[in-house]
């Protein structure tokens, strides 16, 4: 039993506490509260850092740890030039991963894990193309969710149960696994609804790049615009093109029999009324990633109308191939910024801890500081002042990550 002490406490799911202290075992936490009361019930050592703060570990839900090095491949393969549309910006993306080999894109998924973990982030929601790459991740201190990533169209992509679950032992232990058909543009429907039927009989949630792009909206309304004259052409999938289905990517899903409490809706930029309250209705979360959405210039998501009808919202960093940075603060102080009268500190930090842990399924195990979950938290230490009663605020605004420990071990040493 250990047990680590702060001037500030902050477990999410109740308020702040002054002088409170974690105490854990065998990476598990144990009790939660004022270090004067964990002293007089636990006999055990104990690590005190005044000034500081605690909370839990950041759970970053949506992204893809294996397009790190996305802007340096930019430059050594020649490739680098600013995409006008989020088509072009596709294009650029499949042109890159051509040209790699293993090892580059072993070497950008590791980079990108400790990256996170140094940012304070101790579980992930990532997104996986190359199966080939699992090994990756089983040095790592990080945990979370792996989705295996599937594109295509034809019957030759139709995937049933037993080819899923001769997959699954081969994520690491600390992770869990999930599926992510892409995008409703880049898998057929039929292909679509075998992910969707194998991965439930297997028991896996299953997440999705949902109305991102304005292109997205016009494919799925008529069959037009750059995904079908450019997109199509480029990966030889003119056959492919379907008649205008004069629908959104949010009914869609939701007629193949995709939307349910297991499934995880990605940007979700271009979603009206009626389609939010789908979303709503069916008990799908929703992973936001603004900043990426503006590096795109593919619009911003409707986080109001979310809010109102009270859909779960999650915090996601997406990529390195379409953001500056893998830190869910950057993506907190950014959502608060555009939404300052609609959202709160407490709110962002709800959003960037617990609720990431719901949006992949991991929330029995983390996103809050309460007995019976894992040791996963985060010493913060003030920059510039004191932290004041506004500890949320204090948190985003005036802290740095000097500590992390995932699972009850120290994972970035406290400095």
């Amino acid at each position: 039993m250990q047990i680590i002490a702060a001037s500030h406490l902050l477990p999410i799911t109740s308020a702040p506490l002054q002088g409170g202290a974690v105490a854990f075992e065998d990476g598990i936490i144990k009790a939660v509260g004022t270090l004067h009361d964990l002293r007089r019930s636990i006999d055990a050592p104990v690590l005190e850092y005044p000034g500081y703060a605690l909370l839990p570990g950041l759970v970053n839900a949506h992204t893809h740890l294996e397009l790190t090095h996305f802007q340096a491949w930019l430059l050594r393969k020649d490739l680098r030039y600013t995409p006008r549309t989020f088509v072009d910006w596709i294009i650029q993306v499949i042109k890159i991963k051509r040209t790699l080999q293993l090892e580059e894109l072993t070497a950008s998924l590791r980079e990108g894990l400790d990256i996170s973990l140094q940012a304070g982030t101790t579980m992930v929601g990532d997104i996986l193309s190359d199966l080939r790459l699992l090994p990756a991740y089983l040095n790592t201190a990080l945990s979370g969710r792996i989705y295996l990533e599937m594109i295509g169209q034809g019957p030759l992509h139709i995937i049933n149960p037993e080819e899923l679950r001769q997959h699954l032992h081969e994520v690491p232990d600390r992770f869990h696994a999930g599926v992510a058909p892409h995008a409703p543009f880049t898998v057929s429907a039929d292909y679509f609804s075998s992910i969707v039927t194998a991965a439930r009989s297997c028991g896996l949630p299953i997440t999705m790049h949902l109305a991102e792009s304005r292109e997205e909206m016009a494919f799925l309304h008529d069959s037009t615009g750059k995904i079908a004259t450019e997109l199509y052409p480029f990966v030889n999938w003119e056959s492919y093109l379907p008649p205008p289905l004069r629908t959104t990517p949010v009914s869609w899903i939701n007629s193949a029999g995709g939307l349910g409490p297991d499934f995880l809706a990605v940007h979700a930029v271009h979603v009206n009324s009626s389609d939010a309250r789908i979303i709503k209705e069916s008990g799908a979360t929703l992973v936001l990633c603004p900043r990426s959405n503006q590096r795109l210039d593919v619009g911003r998501a409707p986080v109001p109308l979310f809010k109102s009808l009270d859909i779960p919202m999650a915090l996601g960093t997406d990529s390195l191939a379409s953001n500056d940075s893998l830190s869910l603060w950057d993506e907190m102080r950014f959502l608060l910024e555009l939404y300052p009268d609609l959202l709160t500190p407490a709110d962002l930090l709800m959003m960037g801890t617990l609720n990431g842990a719901r949006a992949i399924g991991r929330e029995m195990e983390a996103g809050s500081l309460e007995p019976g979950k894992r040791a996963d938290f985060l010493l913060v230490e003030p920059l510039r002042s004191p932290f004041s009663a506004d500890l949320p605020e204090q948190i985003l605004y005036n802290s740095r990550v000097s500590g992390v420990w995932s699972g009850g071990k120290i994972a970035v040493q406290v400095s």
